[in-house]
């Protein structure tokens, strides 16, 4: 399994380690991925998602799944996240 966030697609990094004697060894920095279920108001659906702790701030900040999705560029969306908001846009044009 990829450890990348299934809704900003966010994925290790690469860096140095570096000694008391300045000497630098190559590592990676994982990103913080929490097992979480989000729930949709809109789709009344629940979403097993993992994402990072840095997400799941910004979710709870932007008022849940569906006001994260709708604030956010699709760019900046990996694909699963994508789909979870076209299935939201479908169901707002139904109900309006």
């Amino acid at each position: 399994m990829s450890r990348r966030c299934d809704l900003t697609n966010v994925g290790p990094m690469s860096g140095n380690n570096v000694s008391h004697s300045n000497a630098k060894t190559r590592r990676r920095f994982e990103p913080n991925l929490c097992n979480v279920t989000l729930v949709s108001d809109t789709l009344g659906q629940k979403f097993k998602l993992r994402i990072t702790a840095a997400t799941l701030r910004t979710v709870d900040f932007k008022g849940g799944l569906d006001g994260f999705l709708t604030n956010t560029k699709n760019a900046k969306l990996s694909e699963k996240a994508r789909k979870i908001k076209r299935a939201l846009a479908k169901k707002a044009l139904e109900t309006a």
